[in-house]
């Protein structure tokens, strides 16, 4: 899977299941902050990522995860 196809299914998911705005997402936005994710959205996104791309998350994969581009490494990570 090639890191635009993991970028274009996350922007998605982020779209529809969290209701994001689309201008909202760009690789520099704060997923708390701008795209305004909290603590119950982030245990919906681990199920979105585990159906999506079939890898698991637990808590520890995202003590580096701040922006939408750390959360695009760490999903290309994982698949890799």
């Amino acid at each position: 899977m090639t890191k635009e196809v993991i970028i274009k299914k996350i922007d998605d998911f982020l779209i529809d299941e969290f209701e994001v705005e689309e201008e909202e997402i760009a690789p520099e936005a704060n997923l708390k902050d701008t795209l305004g994710l909290d603590s119950l959205d982030f245990v919906d996104l681990v199920v979105a990522v585990e159906s999506n791309f079939g890898v698991k998350l637990v808590g520890e994969d995202f003590v580096n995860v701040t922006t939408l581009q750390d959360f695009y490494n760490l999903i290309e990570g994982k698949l890799h």
